[in-house]
């Protein structure tokens, strides 16, 4: 983050949004979809359920466990993770399994921590140990990490697809008392989970720039340049296979999406277009509050339509990178600070659609846990379940995917409102931007950090990337 900070002015202008135009796509309403009965569709409560759920599932495979994620953490719950998945190549030889992370973020250790040879040294530890069966990739989205990442998710085991936007490591799931809150959802359809599988396989492993991550010898990323750059144009045109089904009574429309780029992105296409139809009641659901300016005029749009709109964001001190005060400080623990600073001037421009109800900002804090919530309810019939951060990261620069729940006959209805009632026992609704710790409050690291930022613009560039 140092770096970013000092980075010439160059970089900034090529991060910064330009304006394209965007081709015309298909309207939410007219895109393919399976036909997903409600009652194969499941929402787990927390990430404890989550994790039992996964591992369970893991041990009684039979075909193929494919694994889509950030990454897989060297740390107690990752390596239960793997065990279970040698355990199920023992018990079940024929089951195919392949698990998937970005590339970079495998190949270093944390931020703040000492150099290491990050996770995939616990990768190719346990192949040392155990034997082949269990295949690691590292997908690499950009020539570096800063530009972009693999942020696509999910678990297809068999027929059965687990949606989260959590990655695996002990606080995801919550291995040791602390937690970080992420949406859970078990969709048990052969025909999505094939569509899921049938994309990594096509986009991924035939790709000369995804590699194995967990054996002896591992090429250079300056190596695979060539191979990434054709990758990335492969990525451009890539999506997921689906059919046109026709719902039937019962049945739900699911639609799996793929984001990347600025350009001729189905995702932000597809958001951007629900998020204009909402018709009278929109929830968005947000870890960092970063909006891309597109869905902010769009918010804007429908405040002044009289459309009711919940948005709910981690309290500051439920980020990751938050520092508690008696801490040593580092500058990453800036983040928090620069997303409350994001919320703090949007409540200060709609405080009367606050002040009247029309617009509610809730506050999600449970002890020292964390928050990692992303995706939308619109009006009673439409959800989307996504591990895109409605940011402008994930808007440009991460490869990103979500499912896309049309639900006419209101199945899913009593489902989604018993998890927004769940999510909202822990979280307050600001009275008005007001209700924010003054930046006057700040400690002084971060308020020298600050001034810094706003005198060079390069908050801007901050937000964009981080």
């Amino acid at each position: 983050m140092n770096k970013l900070m000092s980075a010439p002015g160059r970089l900034a202008r090529r991060m910064l949004p330009f304006p394209r135009k965007h081709k015309p796509g298909l309207l939410p309403l007219a895109l393919p979809s399976f036909a997903v009965p409600a009652t194969a569709i499941e929402v787990l409560p927390d990430p404890v359920a989550f994790r039992e759920i996964l591992l369970q599932r893991i041990a009684q495979a039979t075909r193929r466990i494919v694994i889509v994620t950030l990454y897989l953490q060297d740390d107690d719950a990752g390596r239960e993770l793997l065990e279970a998945l040698y355990a199920a190549k023992a018990r079940a030889p024929g089951v195919q399994i392949s698990v998937f992370v970005d590339w970079h973020r495998a190949q270093r250790g944390l931020i703040g921590k000492q150099k290491s040879e990050g996770n995939a040294g616990m990768y190719r530890e346990y192949a040392r140990r155990l034997g082949p069966g269990v295949e690691i990739y590292g997908v690499p989205v950009q020539t570096r990490e800063v530009f972009g990442v693999l942020h696509l998710k999910g678990y297809v085991i068999d027929d059965t697809v687990l949606y989260s936007g959590a990655s695996l490591n002990d606080v995801y799931l919550a291995r040791h008392g602390r937690y970080r809150l992420d949406r859970y959802h078990l969709l048990q359809h052969a025909g999505l989970a094939d569509a899921m599988a049938a994309f990594v396989q096509t986009y991924f492993v035939d790709s000369a720039a995804v590699r194995r991550l967990n054996v002896a010898e591992v090429p250079s990323t300056k190596s695979l340049q060539p191979a990434i750059r054709e990758f990335r144009q492969g990525l451009q045109r890539a999506s997921y296979t689906v059919p046109q089904d026709v719902l039937t009574a019962g049945q739900v429309a699911v639609t799996p999406l793929l984001g990347f780029g600025r350009s001729d992105n189905a995702l932000n296409d597809a958001l951007l277009a629900l998020l204009r139809g909402t018709r009278e009641r929109l929830i968005v659901l947000t870890p960092y509050f970063n909006l891309p300016r597109p869905v902010r005029l769009v918010l804007g749009q429908l405040l002044r339509r009289g459309c009711r709109i919940d948005i709910m964001v981690g309290d500051k001190t439920a980020n990751d990178f938050y520092i508690p005060p008696g801490e040593p400080f580092k500058t990453i623990g800036l983040l928090p600070y620069l997303y409350e600073n994001n919320l703090r001037r949007f409540a200060r421009a709609h405080r009367r659609q606050i002040d009247s109800g029309q617009l509610n900002l809730h506050l999600w804090r449970d002890g020292d846990n964390s928050y990692h919530l992303k995706g939308l309810f619109i009006d009673d019939d439409v959800a989307v379940l996504t591990g895109n951060n409605l940011n402008p990261r994930a808007w440009s620069l991460d490869l990103e995917n979500g499912l896309l729940l049309r639900d006419p006959e209101h199945l899913l209805h009593a489902k989604h409102a018993a998890e927004w009632a769940a999510l909202r026992k822990h979280a307050t609704r600001l009275d008005g931007y007001q209700s924010l710790e003054s930046p006057r409050h700040y400690p002084p690291e971060v308020r020298k950090l600050l001034k810094r930022l706003k005198r060079t613009q390069l908050d801007r560039l901050l937000n964009r990337l981080l």
